[in-house]
């Protein structure tokens, strides 16, 4: 069976990516929220837009 990467509806702060990806890699949502504020912080682009990139192309969990 495959895994599915999907947007936590249950572990979410703004749109569930970052939940969403923790479920998916096996890891704490926390870590991957870091990483992208890590990205953020370098002008913002790094981690902005990959962000609106998965909210837009992965699905909700059904």
């Amino acid at each position: 069976m495959t895994k599915k990467l999907y947007r936590s509806t249950t572990d979410r702060k703004i749109a569930g990516v970052c939940g969403g990806l923790a479920e998916y890699f096996g890891t704490d949502a926390t870590i991957i929220r870091i990483l992208f504020f890590i990205l953020l912080l370098p002008g913002g682009l790094p981690g902005f837009i990959p962000y609106v990139i998965l909210w837009a192309v992965v699905p909700k969990a059904p």
